[in-house]
């Protein structure tokens, strides 16, 4: 288990757990679902000895950090007010944001509201996308047998109660068969997919595999940290961020036209998940409308979901040649 420099700080009115090493200008790294901060184990050190400040903290609801109780604590926008928050309290004017999953979606809004603030993006699976034309629940698949891992989140109490009976075999298998290892996740080649569609009288582990051995980029200790994150934390938090996809659209609706006006960086695994949803490969074509900035694309060759930690050597590389340039 890699030992991580974590202390707490108060920050937005919730005790925030966060990972801070180095000095220089700041690099803020948000983590996606289901991880925690400790899945920037690998950036935290490389990007450190680089000559920059690298700030990874627990987002609220997951494992150190305070998990309000109400749905709506989670919206988007706030999470963006817990980032802005951390850089007053740490000092800092500015940072640049990084995200993976969710924490994509997190620096991608963080860059788009809070320009003076996070004055680069670097987002990592997940694109900038347009809003579409209708509530998001509204466009989830569903059938009488199965619905779209989204909408099987939106229920509280019924993912968590899946989840939550053995947490090591739940993240285990949700890191396995979103990861590159698990198969070239070509159309009808089987390979596993957590984020896909459910069905309603199995689950979403049920289908998934147990993997013999674990793959590669996770050590047994690794697991075991992130285990212990969601013993601590349970999983209600971090859903309810997907029960706030109604509710972030609505808010968006007050920005519509805006563009993300800062240097920009996307970086997505060749065997990514969200590569298998029809259309994404011409969202991320075309990025460059909403994000005038954004330099080309970096596709990760066999690499899955997890990329900052199933290629992390790569994943830093391509920071620091973004950082390079950007961070000041």
């Amino acid at each position: 288990m890699t030992d991580m420099p974590y202390r707490d700080v108060e920050a937005n009115g919730l005790r925030m757990r966060i990972a801070d090493q180095g000095t220089g200008p700041m690099v803020l790294l948000c983590h996606g679902f289901p991880e925690s901060a400790y899945a920037w184990r690998h950036q935290i050190d490389a990007l450190s000895a680089k000559g920059y400040r690298v700030v990874a903290p627990d987002l609220r609801g997951f494992g150190g950090t305070d998990a309000p109780e109400p749905v709506e604590a989670y919206a988007l926008q706030t999470l963006v007010g817990d980032m802005v928050a951390l850089l007053d309290v740490l000092g800092e004017e500015s940072a640049v944001i990084v995200g993976n999953d969710w924490g994509a979606t997190l620096a991608w809004q963080a860059a788009f509201l809070r320009p003076d603030r996070f004055t680069a993006v670097a987002a990592i699976g997940v694109p900038m996308m347009s809003q579409p034309p209708v509530p998001p629940t509204q466009i989830f698949p569903a059938t009488d047998e199965a619905l779209f891992y989204t909408l099987y989140f939106q229920q509280p109490g019924i993912a968590e109660a899946e989840f939550e009976q053995d947490e090591r075999i739940t993240l285990l298998k949700i890191f396995y068969a979103a990861s590159g290892v698990a198969g070239p996740r070509q159309a009808g080649d089987a390979t596993p997919n957590p984020f896909a569609m459910v069905s309603r009288q199995d689950g979403l582990l049920t289908p998934l595999p147990t993997p013999n051995q674990m793959p590669n980029w996770l050590t047994p200790s690794d697991l075991n940290a992130f285990v212990a994150d969601y013993a601590k934390s349970g999983f209600r938090g971090p859903l309810n961020l997907y029960r706030n996809l109604d509710r972030n659209w609505h808010l968006q609706k007050a920005f519509a036209g805006r563009t993300v006006d800062v240097p920009a960086l996307y970086i997505v695994g060749t065997r990514d998940t969200g590569l298998t949803i029809p259309g994404m490969r011409d969202i991320i074509a075309g990025q460059s409308d909403l994000v005038p900035q954004l330099r080309e694309p970096v596709f990760l060759d066999g690499v899955g979901h997890w990329a900052p930690q199933e290629q992390p050597d790569e994943v830093n590389n391509a920071l620091l040649t973004f950082l390079a340039d950007v961070a000041h």
